[in-house]
């Protein structure tokens, strides 16, 4: 990478933080508004006896909630990973860093600080590190391990971002080969694999080539959260690129929604985290009722971040408190209960789902 495009890179990431903070970059249709979750009149649970402790990659978390990979690459966005950081460690839950990709490649040590804060703040806590599928076909596997180390990471994510980088106008728009450099990676390094859609979800096709590549994890990240072409298109508008503005606001509502995301994943791999558009604890058990094993969070955790830890910390025992309240009023006395709870599928995710379920282009 040249100085200047390293320079691009650091400048996108503060671009990126400033717009998801300033501007619209919502959508809506994540499809859980379509997932009803049967009431349990007689639970015969003690509320405060109810556990929703999971075991994830052998690491054990209180809460199946996770701080999905948001930041990093920019001096600006130390305190926020801290923050963050701090709060994952206080509460028990998982913590996903931005693309590493600056870190590895920018000689400067303020960028590299903006990832190692997470873990100097958090030494105990589950972190995983993040590297673009792009990146990993021009790394060896000497170099994604150094995205490990930085970190002293327990997963690395891998994300697949390719509407995103087709709104960009310097965006990388070549997506040969990136399945085969996963397979290598999954297949050579020293932690699992966790392969993370950005805000347009993963199909059941795709999983069930991720799984047969032998990755550990699949986070959905499906429409219905922040939409990274629609983050673009703002970009675009100020790089005067009309043709990138056009396709990434044609785009911004593009995605599979994260609800039926979910259940395709989850009929392929073993491992799903649902995320996309979860915005409250009961999107998380109505996840976890579609058979994931834990829901992520972003940008709902951007604002407490920069106001401190303590805002972070309150912000996740809230959610908490609304999953366990929904384990509570299903008779869910642990996450393996809630995973079983009865539920009811409703319009455009059910309809979505049964087209689906019978097209043609579904390999059974």
């Amino acid at each position: 990478m040249t100085a200047q495009n390293s320079s691009e890179t650091e400048d996108r990431k503060d671009d990126h933080l400033q717009i998801v903070q300033e501007r619209d970059v919502e959508t809506t249709g994540t499809g859980f508004d379509d997932v009803r979750l049967v009431h349990n009149a007689l639970p015969e649970l003690d509320y405060d006896a109810i556990d929703p402790s999971i075991e994830f990659l052998s690491h054990n978390l209180s809460a199946p909630i996770f701080i999905e990979s948001m930041t990093g690459g920019h001096h600006n966005t130390t305190e926020i990973n801290r923050a963050l950081a701090q709060a994952a460690s206080e509460t028990g839950i998982a913590m996903g860093l931005g693309s590493q990709r600056a870190g590895l490649e920018l000689n400067d040590e303020r960028v590299l600080e903006s990832y190692t804060v997470a873990r100097d703040a958090a030494p105990d806590a589950f972190i995983y590190g993040n590297l673009g599928a792009a990146q990993l076909r021009e790394y060896d596997i000497e170099m994604v391990e150094r995205a490990v180390e930085m970190i002293d990471a327990d997963a690395l994510a891998v994300h697949l971002n390719f509407l995103q980088e087709a709104t960009q106008p310097e965006g990388d728009v070549d997506g040969r080969n990136c399945l085969a450099a996963i397979k290598r990676v999954t297949e050579a390094l020293s932690v699992p694999i966790i392969v993370k859609e950005t805000g347009n979800g993963i199909s059941g096709e795709t999983a069930r080539e991720l799984t047969a590549a032998g990755v550990d994890v699949i986070d959905v990240a499906g429409k219905g959260g922040t939409t990274w072409s629609g983050i673009e298109a703002y970009r675009a508008a100020a790089a005067n690129a009309p043709r990138q503005k056009r396709i990434g606001t044609l785009f911004r509502e593009w995605g599979i929604p994260t609800a039926a995301s979910t259940i395709e994943c989850v009929a392929e791999h073993d491992c799903v985290i649902a995320s996309g558009g979860v915005r409250t604890g009961l999107d998380v058990a109505k996840a976890i009722a579609l058979g994931a094993n834990a829901g992520g969070l972003a940008k709902p955790f951007l604002k407490p971040a920069t106001d401190g830890s303590d805002a972070v910390i309150k912000r996740i025992e809230d959610l908490i408190a609304e999953l366990q309240t929904a384990m509570f009023v299903t008779g869910s006395g642990s996450i393996d209960d809630l995973q079983q709870v009865e539920y009811v599928l409703q319009g455009e995710t059910r309809e979505y789902v049964e087209q689906r379920t019978s097209s043609e282009c579904r390999v059974e």
